[in-house]
């Protein structure tokens, strides 16, 4: 029993992480590409309380979702795969985390909290960067959970724009 429940939870562990890779590729390859349409009212100043950008995370829950349907005995029958729900809970985990990070801590959509320090500053400062650029070209910290030094960021931002890769606002 302790090993099913140690597989179990390493699966999820494993979904969650992997979430990330996922969201990194997403973000840099879909959202700054061809879903940029989507994507283009995060990077632009509104005053709406949802985006388009939110149907990502109707795409993430519909891929959760699906997972666990196709690991549900009541739904798939006995062509369950048991395995599918557990990688389902770890989409699941990393969408909470993605909301209050992303949309919480970075956004401030949800509530009010101003990180003064640590790792959590550093995510903010991370995305503030990426979100530097206008428009979809160029950019850098394309992930929401792990975040890379922002001053390795600021000189990417600014090689970026010495070779015109990439429209940085002045502000950087």
């Amino acid at each position: 029993m302790l090993a099913a429940i140690l597989i179990r939870t390493l699966i999820v562990l494993t979904a969650t992480v992997t979430m990330e890779i996922v969201a990194w590729s997403s973000h840099k390859y879909i959202m700054h590409g061809f879903g940029w349409n989507w994507h283009r009212d995060h990077h632009e100043r509104h005053d709406r309380f949802l985006e388009k950008n939110d149907l990502y995370a109707v795409v993430g829950a519909a891929i959760s979702i699906g997972c666990f349907m196709v690991g549900s005995p009541l739904v798939a029958g006995t062509s369950a795969w048991w395995p599918a729900t557990w990688i389902g809970l770890g989409v699941m985990v990393y969408g909470v985390i993605y909301t209050l990070i992303h949309d919480g801590i970075v956004h401030q959509r949800w509530f009010r909290y101003v990180p003064r320090g640590g790792y959590p500053m550093r995510l903010v400062q991370a995305h503030k960067l990426h979100h530097a650029t206008e428009g979809k070209h160029g950019g850098v910290s394309f992930g929401f959970v792990f975040a890379r030094d922002p001053k390795v960021l600021k000189r990417e931002l600014k090689a970026q724009r010495e070779a015109g890769i990439a429209k940085v606002r002045d502000a950087i």
